[in-house]
């Protein structure tokens, strides 16, 4: 197994770790609607529904993300690839727990580090900062080991489900 936790529960945010309310919402949305997604932002204090390790980590209900200001980015970028691997016709089932195995919960990992990286304001070297400081676990030791050199699977997943090409880089969507 890859991954063993993502967080036991929901902890107090790392002051390291880049949040929704750092960067424009509107290149979030824009990215998660490149897969059919839409961000539904939420007031700050509100509970996030859909929500499964709680406040603040990001929510999903169908094809919308959840999200307060202070959702951790890649707590959004997470639980949007969750839903980004999933075939459409599964995405209207989904609400709170997207995962369907550790091989899907793998290339979801592998997935939301391209799509930082596609993000402005975040990128692959913060979302491999962040996922280490929020407490992500890998056998290798951190986010960017297990990326480069343990996730072969997880990266062939993604190329089988037509999300990434042969050079692990993201494929074209609208």
């Amino acid at each position: 197994m890859s991954i063993s936790a993502i967080a036991a529960s929901a902890a107090p945010i790392a002051p390291n770790v880049l949040t929704l309310g750092e960067i424009d919402l509107a290149d979030v949305a824009a990215l998660l609607a490149r897969y059919d997604l839409r961000l539904a932002l939420v007031d700050d204090g509100a509970p996030i529904p859909g929500s499964y390790w709680g406040e603040p980590e990001a929510g999903l209900i169908g094809n919308i993300v959840h999200v307060r200001r202070d959702t951790p980015l890649h707590s959004l970028l997470h639980e949007a690839c969750h839903l980004i691997v999933l075939p459409p016709e599964r995405r209207a089932a989904i609400h709170t727990d997207a995962s369907d195995c550790q091989l899907e919960e793998d290339a979801t990992c592998c997935l939301q580090l391209l799509l930082a990286d596609a993000l402005p304001g975040f990128g692959i070297e913060r979302a491999y900062a962040d996922m280490d400081a929020w407490g992500y676990t890998f056998r290798l030791g951190s986010t960017r080991a297990y990326a480069e050199q343990d996730a072969d699977a997880a990266w062939a997943w993604l190329a089988d489900a037509g999300l990434i090409g042969p050079d692990r880089r993201l494929l074209a969507r609208r």
